[in-house]
């Protein structure tokens, strides 16, 4: 495989592994920002969000536990993307992400622009026939095409849908009408703005799911290091109570956080995205299978 890295980062700056994990976590970095139609930088995010991961707590007083205690996580170096477009850029990922899976780990990958997300659903379709996709995201991103592109980053969620994933969406904000006839033809579950259902989210999804989360799903005044901000939003309570409540109920197998695209002097919204990996990370170690009691202020 064609990997690089800058300089030896590793997520949360861990040098040492537990013994006998309950839990092995892939943290896969995809710096490809090549289909960004307004603000670029996202092929930063990756290396943003391990940045400021060095500086995340490990304990999470939420949970009362640290995670690394008994979690292997493994930082993988970063994808060199194919300089011939986009598609090329998925297969490279299809093939780390079915060696991932295949050794028996989750993956959960840093981007970068939203269509790598089309490149790991695709290995873990084949591994699991009953996949389905929590989208957390300001855009429908079902186009077909976009500026000459099936592969642009307007159109990840079609090609998740044509590989035979349903995709339950919530914080849309931005979509055409061609988008929406799609959602309705499909009869998708798509909420919208800050507004959505938990059990309307979990009748909709499968028993196995992928989330994935473009960062532009939280309200911009939360996270403005995006590269098509939209007005309205998410919080970050409401997307970890919501991931919480996925992970607890269904079998999650893989996550990516995307499109974050740093803003230099400002270091909140790549904490934010380091946080929200590990927070992730955390809930997989206690959440799936087990009742867990969750301080409240």
């Amino acid at each position: 495989m064609n990997y690089h890295r800058r300089s030896p980062h590793n997520f949360l700056g861990l040098d040492s592994q537990p013994e006998n994990p309950k839990l092995k976590v892939v943290i896969f970095p995809v710096p490809y920002d090549a289909t960004t139609s307004y603000k670029g930088g996202a092929r930063e995010g990756p290396w943003a969000i391990i940045e400021a991961s060095r500086q995340v707590e490990l304990y999470d007083i939420e949970l009362n536990i640290d995670a690394t205690e008994t979690v292997a996580i493994e930082t993988l170096p970063e994808l060199a993307p194919s300089s011939d477009g986009p598609r090329e850029v998925i297969e490279q990922i299809e093939k780390i992400g079915k060696d991932i899976i295949k050794q028996g780990s989750f993956p959960l990958m840093l981007g970068g622009d939203h269509p790598i997300a089309i490149g790991m659903a695709r290995p873990l379709k084949r591994k699991y026939k009953q996949l389905s996709v929590l989208q957390i995201d300001a855009h429908t991103d079902l186009r077909n095409t976009y500026e000459g592109s099936k592969y642009s980053h307007a159109c990840p969620m079609r090609r998740i849908w044509e590989a035979g994933c349903d995709v339950v969406s919530v914080g849309i904000r931005s979509g055409t009408k061609e988008d929406l006839e799609f959602v309705k033809k499909k009869n998708a579950v798509m909420y919208f703005g800050d507004r959505f259902d938990v059990k309307g989210v979990l009748k909709g999804l499968g028993e196995n799911v992928y989330i994935t989360i473009d960062l532009d799903g939280f309200d911009p005044s939360v996270v403005p290091a995006v590269g098509t901000p939209e007005p309205g939003g998410l919080s970050w309570e409401q997307v970890t109570g919501l991931l919480k409540e996925v992970i607890k109920a269904k079998n999650v197998v893989g996550a990516d956080v995307v499109e974050l695209a740093p803003i230099p002097g400002q270091h909140a919204s790549d904490f934010l995205a380091a946080r929200l990996v590990y927070k992730i990370i955390s809930f997989m170690t206690v959440l799936r299978g087990q009742e867990v009691t969750v301080r409240s202020g």
